[in-house]
């Protein structure tokens, strides 16, 4: 199967970068590009593709707003939406994260975790860039007696098994690694997260993760 990938970015150069790498690989092709957020939405609707790269600052409308009216909550069917900025803001990360993005890259962070972006949005899974990764989780992390604003207990909590993976995920680990490292199948790690989502009531593995560090699940050094 070709991954459908549409690219949104004001400056034509990234736009031609970014078309580069996604078209040299053999099961991913570019469908469309915008210059600014309101035409990526356009597009992104009509063509419906299975994962949009977009950059935070544009034209009309800004990445994030776009990511909200494309995969945000309330959404019925969304998009896959990966952000690839120069800009690490804590509020940008937040916010492209709460608004239902399935990952967050730094331009700089190259061809290679570019692509495995794509292919992990694609996959239902979710990459950030590893800068960013451990002052997020760090800032995420209470004490396990503190209770995270805005974040209810589930109604269900997931079974033991359930929370070996979640831990798992909460350090950055692949589903494959997961599976290697738990003595389980692939299948069974993605089983197992599916079903944690749905009592935890979240849309992918980054609000797994947060999940687990909100609530102390997990802390750093465990």
């Amino acid at each position: 199967m070709t991954l459908r990938v549409l690219i949104a970015d004001d400056q034509e150069m990234v736009r031609a970068g970014f078309r580069m790498i996604i078209d040299s690989q053999p099961d991913m092709t570019v469908v469309g590009d915008a210059e600014d957020g309101v035409r990526a939405v356009e597009l992104a609707r009509a063509l419906r593709p299975d994962v949009c790269l977009f950059d935070i600052r544009m034209p009309r409308m800004d990445g994030l707003e776009a990511t909200r009216l494309l995969a945000g909550p309330g959404v019925a069917d969304p998009l896959r939406v990966v952000i690839v900025t120069t800009f690490d803001m804590d509020e940008y990360v937040y916010g492209a994260l709460r608004g239902g993005a399935a990952g967050f890259l730094l331009k700089d962070s190259g061809p290679a975790l570019l692509v495995e972006a794509v292919r992990a949005a694609a996959e239902g899974a979710a990459l950030v860039s590893p800068s960013i990764t451990v002052r997020l989780l760090a800032r995420l992390a209470v004490p396990p007696a503190a209770s995270p604003p805005g974040r209810a207990a589930p109604a269900e909590r997931p079974t033991e098994r359930e929370l070996d993976v979640v831990r798992l995920v909460a350090r950055g680990r692949t589903n494959d690694e997961i599976a290697a490292e738990l003595f389980v199948s692939p299948s069974t790690v993605k089983t197992h997260l599916s079903s944690v989502q749905r009592k935890l009531d979240v849309r992918n593995r980054v609000e797994v993760a947060a999940w687990a560090w909100e609530t102390g699940l997990v802390r750093g050094g465990a």
